[in-house]
């Protein structure tokens, strides 16, 4: 029993010792991730609005990649609906997240006009969302990381049998973007692929199990093909890393920064938190980073890849 104690001990102290040595890293590439934010300010929006100020700060990221659903329940009707200022303007007002934000629509944005999602641009001056699905390369000191940003609601199926609910989902064409995918895929000679949607490939959720499934039949096949480095996504409201035996490839669930659930291990499940919060990604040419921080700003995981 004393040495089973003693065993747990250590464990402990080489944990916390692995945190410590994980501080945020500066690379020449700074990106802040956040998702599912949209609560009004309510449950710990502010807290974690006000944390992700205070390091951005210390890491001076270079922009905000926001992954869906900035705005629940229903999305937003225009560019003049209240909804931007009490989810996103008067919440994220730190000089330091005066940064250019590139988002995605999520599911709650399908839910109301989503084409009002993508006119914002024209409104604010940090509001940076070109199309439903687009990428931008990020590059600094001889460093680029390609950022490929999907539209994963239209994507499954079950928003295309929901009409009435998620009126904007059906339009879309989704071979049309598929194919984007793999021929944007095809030509990145970027040192460092990074995929970002709303909905997970893998992960721990009590939502349908066919969400999932549509990922990985349209979407996981075109990234495995590429070899991208990293698929991040949302929608789950927790932290989820899961690397799969059969694909070289780091599955995150960024958390919610404001209201969570609580997650559940899965195959392949390496790191699980139902704490609210942001992540941060760094970059150089040998390192890539991502640190998944608590509320407090705390890195409680750390995702490194190498070449």
């Amino acid at each position: 029993m004393i040495r089973k104690l003693f065993v747990a001990a250590l464990a402990l102290i080489s944990i916390s010792g692995a945190f410590a040595q994980n501080e945020i890293k500066k690379g020449d590439v700074n990106l802040m991730v956040v998702s599912d934010l949209g609560r009004n300010g309510h449950y710990d929006q502010k807290t974690v609005a006000a944390t992700m100020g205070r390091i951005a700060e210390e890491v001076g990221p270079d922009a905000v990649l926001a992954l869906g659903d900035t705005h629940h329940y229903s999305g937003v009707q225009s560019v003049t609906d209240p909804l931007w200022m009490t989810n996103y303007e008067l919440i994220y007002s730190h000089p330091e997240l005066m940064v250019n934000w590139y988002p995605v629509c999520g599911n709650h944005e399908y839910r109301g006009n989503t084409q009002a999602v993508i006119d914002y641009s024209d409104v604010s001056r940090r509001w940076e969302m070109p199309a439903r699905y687009y990428a931008k390369t990020f590059e600094e000191d001889g460093t680029t990381v390609k950022v490929v940003f999907i539209d994963t609601t239209p994507l499954i199926d079950k928003y295309h049998k929901k009409a009435d609910t998620y009126p904007d989902a059906a339009k879309q064409d989704v071979d049309t973007q598929l194919q984007w995918l793999d021929q944007t895929l095809a030509d990145s000679p970027e040192d460092w692929v990074v995929v970002v949607g709303h909905h997970p490939i893998y992960a721990y959720t009590d939502k349908s199990e066919s969400e999932r499934t549509d990922m990985q039949k349209r979407v996981d096949t075109i990234l495995r093909k590429h070899n991208v480095d990293m698929y991040i996504c949302g929608h789950i409201h927790n932290f989820q890393h899961i690397r799969r035996p059969d694909s070289k490839i780091d599955y995150v669930v960024n958390t919610s920064g404001s209201l969570t659930r609580v997650p559940k291990k899965i195959d392949g499940t390496v790191f699980y938190s139902d704490s609210p919060g942001f992540s941060i990604l760094t970059a150089d040419k040998k390192n890539l980073r991502l640190n998944l921080l608590d509320k407090d700003g705390k890195t409680i995981h750390y995702i490194e890849r190498t070449k």
